[in-house]
């Protein structure tokens, strides 16, 4: 009898994984979600700290310097190492 139940409930999960399997594919053939009409996507502009490498939202940035010699933060404590680097290397 326990024999039975556990074949059952092998049977239920082989169905399960194939099933999900199945609508993956169907999932995967789909075409691309369309743009709504009269716009287009909107992407959010991202930029890269150099000293972690994390991406940011630009507006949420913390930054230092100005112009050609901005740089974008994640956080206070990249900003500041960061600029610890810089003076060490004019220090030099």
């Amino acid at each position: 009898m326990i024999g039975w139940l556990l074949r059952f409930i092998l049977l239920l999960i082989v169905i399960r994984l194939v099933w999900r399997f199945v609508a993956g594919m169907i999932e995967g053939a789909r075409p691309p979600a369309q743009v709504p009409r009269g716009g287009q996507r909107s992407a959010v502009p991202l930029v890269r700290d150099p000293v972690c490498g994390t991406y940011v939202v630009r507006d949420r940035a913390l930054t230092s310097g100005s112009g050609a010699n901005q740089h974008f933060f994640c956080s206070d404590r990249c900003r500041d190492e960061w600029q610890r680097g810089q003076a060490g290397r004019r220090a030099e």
